[in-house]
């Protein structure tokens, strides 16, 4: 493996927008290549935005969702990464042909589809169907997998897709600022978002208080350090439908440091270098080779009811 330089990036997506979220798409990943970048990737549903799915009714959804990989979006991702020559990795509602529809996950570069996936714990709509595999892809030499919002936080996905060899982990998201029962959670008032260019201090203290990047901070580089791979997260800033978002998109090291983090309260794209030493230095890699699996292979492997409770989805309801 050679030394490979990723960009991620955060912009304002436009609910149901595609021909705006892909032109933003384009010009991001237009910087990131002129920064060097071999990759750029986007939150999840970057292409036809997010939030604003859970008031749409089954017909709407199906209007909304495309087929993969011959749909138009990602016809016209493709049509971005070789104009750029970079590979893109962006998000959009799928369907297929039996009308069963999925959050899924693309990437592509001037050759076309290389990786798709479809997120295992969706909810933002009823209509949605859980996927039901993990992706393992090469990229420049690189053994990559995707792992979409919620999915991270089953900590068993995460080891998984790293005991199957992937030595990147791209984490689209759209999260933080939202309601809990965790302490110190909630949304971040609209106004200040509008007021940010006379008044950003305000803004920045809710962004990365506990109701954004410090709850993001008690667990994303540990899953970066647990499983010694890098991460590679993005999140949407700005208004997502009627809820505010806080960016922070970053790429972390297999040791859980931030190599590079989005710290604009705009659209953004920042660029990490990735060096394949540090794969086998993090201590991650020494704790994966010292695993005991005959102790709890059978303790993991229970049968058990998978229920997902999702308190700011229900409290909207």
């Amino acid at each position: 493996m050679h030394n490979l330089k990723i960009a991620t990036a955060q912009f304002e997506n436009r609910s149901g927008d595609k021909a705006y979220n892909l032109s933003v798409i384009d010009k991001l990943a237009g910087q990131a290549a002129a920064q060097g970048a071999h990759v750029v990737t986007f939150h999840e549903c970057s292409i036809t935005g997010y939030t604003f799915a859970r008031h749409l009714s089954r017909e709407e959804m199906l209007d909304l969702a495309e087929y993969i990989p011959e749909g138009d979006s990602v016809q016209q991702l493709t049509d971005i990464a070789r104009k750029h020559d970079i590979a893109v990795l962006a998000g959009l509602f799928e369907k297929d042909k039996d009308d069963k529809m999925y959050k899924g996950y693309v990437c592509v570069d001037k050759n076309g589809l290389v990786a798709k996936y479809r997120k295992l714990h969706p909810f933002i709509n009823p209509h949605l169907t859980p996927g039901n595999e993990y992706v393992i892809f090469d990229l420049y030499g690189w053994t990559c997998s995707i792992l979409i919002c919620y999915d991270n936080n089953i900590i068993e996905n995460v080891r998984a897709v790293t005991l199957m060899g992937a030595d990147i982990i791209f984490m689209p998201h759209v999260t933080m600022c939202t309601p809990s029962t965790r302490p110190g959670a909630g949304f971040v008032n609209p106004k200040l978002w509008e007021n940010r260019e006379h008044d950003p201090t305000s803004l920045r203290l809710e962004f990365d208080g506990m109701k954004g990047r410090a709850w993001l901070m008690k667990w994303l580089p540990a899953r970066a350090y647990d499983n010694a791979v890098y991460v590679v997260f993005s999140n949407p800033i700005g208004m997502d439908d009627d809820q505010l978002k806080n960016g922070c998109s970053m790429i972390l090291d297999p040791f859980g440091d931030i190599l590079a983090e989005c710290r604009n309260l705009s659209d953004d794209v920042v660029t990490a270098l990735c060096t394949p030493e540090k794969l086998q230095q993090a201590g991650g890699y020494r704790y994966r080779q010292a695993r005991r699996p005959e102790l709890y292979a059978d303790i993991i492997s229970q049968p058990h009811q998978s229920e997902q409770k999702v308190v700011w989805l229900a409290a909207d309801e």
